[in-house]
């Protein structure tokens, strides 16, 4: 059961305010205009406890020795599968097919994980994070070649300066979206001498100058995606208040997501954009599991088109989200199960204490007052 609710107005036809006429079967709101929406999510965080579940997961379908992650999205997948591009957060390097896999302080990551994030709906994945680097650059070139092999799209890292350079566009339902990715730090790593092409730094000027470029290569919609914040900080940081203004404020930014900080952080509407300031986590088995590492929101974000390849955020939407740990570890898409007649009770009083924490940690800085909506539970 999906806590999709399909936005207002008929399907297909012409726009009547001269836009892009829709193709059959797009989504077009009252007025006919086009609708695109992007959903994101929080950190992909590969843990021991995680691919030691995608192990026996893969045991129970036969796949001896192999790792299957996707039983773990499986509940959520129909919310990141009804977005017309769905861009995750894969924080952790990937190993070699063979391992050895890690955990913190160097994580090193089954590459099957990419193989879950494709089959659970995602188009594309950020890449930047504090992590990026655990592996040296052998661990960004296999990142990016799993990433490549699963169909996955990626912005935060690159194998050469070329790709580094390259504007990162992809283009869903007839939409050219581009996206950026960036991190606060590589936890005192460094990126190779003459390379600091391989991962991307947050550094304002840096960041604008790139979102023009994709706007000048024909990104009719930019996503920034930024690794920032301090962990288990549910309020942006002084880092986060400081850089906020000037990105959001450029023309050529229309959304932030971000995430890091490993809990949920609100939601802050400026202006007509939107940004989210932490998604939490979304795959995560913290050694010390707590509600804070264990809640998570997807970020569904609508835009309508209101001129030819001009388009507006019209709505800001929330999908709060839990991890189950026992007896194994699943996501949650909690307005769905919280639509569930037959949830237990004992499960329900725990769906419904993480909804209610999210729903006032996402609503902190007032998105409740200029509309952000959270999903609720829908039969």
């Amino acid at each position: 059961m999906s806590s999709w609710v399909e936005p207002s107005g008929a399907a297909g036809g012409a726009s009547s305010d001269g836009g892009t006429p829709a193709p059959p079967g797009a989504r077009v709101d009252a007025q006919g205009r086009r609708l695109f929406t992007v959903l994101g999510a929080g950190d992909v965080l590969v843990h021991p406890e995680v691919s030691q579940q995608a192990k026996r997961d893969a045991g129970r379908t036969g796949q001896a020795g192999g790792y299957d992650f996707f039983p773990m999205f499986e509940r959520v997948a129909p919310a990141i599968g009804a977005a017309d591009l769905a861009i995750c957060h894969l924080e952790t390097p990937l190993g070699p097919a063979a391992g050895p896999f890690q955990g913190y302080p160097r994580f090193s990551a089954p590459p099957q994980v990419v193989d879950g994030l494709k089959r659970a709906g995602f188009d594309a994945c950020s890449t930047a994070s504090n992590h990026t680097m655990d592996q040296g650059a052998q661990g960004v070139t296999r990142t990016l070649e799993a990433l490549d092999k699963a169909g996955l799209g990626h912005a935060g890292s690159a194998r050469n300066a070329a790709e580094a350079n390259a504007p990162r566009i992809y283009e869903q339902a007839g939409v050219k979206v581009g996206h950026l990715s960036y991190t606060l730090n590589f936890n005192g790593l460094e990126r190779p001498a003459g390379k600091l092409w391989m991962a991307n730094l947050i550094e304002p000027a840096k960041i604008l100058a790139a979102a023009k470029r994709l706007r000048a290569a024909g990104a009719e919609i930019v996503v920034l995606s930024l690794h920032w914040g301090t962990e288990y900080r549910h309020q942006p940081d002084a880092n986060q208040l400081d850089w906020v203004e000037p990105l959001v404020s450029s023309p050529d930014i229309d959304l932030i997501l971000g995430h890091h900080a490993h809990v949920v952080q609100p939601f802050e509407e400026f202006g007509d954009k939107w940004v989210v300031y932490g998604m939490g986590n979304q795959l995560a088995r913290h050694a010390d599991p707590i509600d804070d590492n264990r809640e998570g929101v997807m970020a569904r974000i609508t835009f309508t088109e209101t001129a030819p390849k001009e388009w507006k955020i019209t709505e800001a939407a929330a999908i709060p989200t839990w991890t189950d740990i026992s007896p194994d570890i699943r996501l949650v898409d909690l307005p769905a199960a919280l639509a569930d007649p037959a949830l237990p009770a004992d499960r329900r009083t725990v769906y419904q204490g993480a909804y209610d924490r999210v729903s006032g940690y996402l609503k902190a800085r007032g998105a409740g007052g200029d509309g952000l909506r959270v999903l609720a539970p829908t039969g």
